[in-house]
């Protein structure tokens, strides 16, 4: 009767272990796909500060009017973005715990970028990820 019941907690055991890798695969599945939206999202807002610090000759004011609507995504949830006044893009998905920053640099006349994402193992190598 002992081994008996030794017998079904192991193989309990088994299987709740073999579903949270499951359900561990599938978030972090979707953290990249949201991590990816984030990056993709920036682009645009990229391009407008770009074109504002470009004109301006600094990023100190980049971001001068320069907003960002919210995407809201059934599967990866709301998608936020925000332009601060110097121009940093930072971008956010609360459902999957993920944020990116991109700063800007204007260097003989042209803006460069660098992606941070958090945290790293959902971010692409792009942003930093691995």
């Amino acid at each position: 009767m002992r081994a008996a019941l030794l017998v079904i907690a192991g193989l309990a055991l088994a299987g709740f272990i073999a579903v949270s890798f499951v359900l561990l695969g599938i978030a972090g599945t979707k953290a990249k796909e949201a991590a990816q939206a984030l990056i993709a999202g920036a682009d645009a807002l990229k391009a407008q500060v770009a074109a504002a610090a470009e004109e301006a000759g600094n990023v100190s004011a980049a971001s001068s009017g320069i907003k960002a609507a919210p995407k809201a995504d059934p599967k990866l949830g709301e998608i936020k973005w925000i332009v601060e006044v110097n121009g940093v893009i930072r971008g956010w998905n609360e459902k999957n715990a993920i944020e990116i920053s991109v700063p800007p640099k204007l260097e003989g006349g042209k803006v460069s970028w660098v992606c941070r994402g958090y945290p790293n193992a959902t971010m692409p190598a792009s942003c930093g990820g691995r």
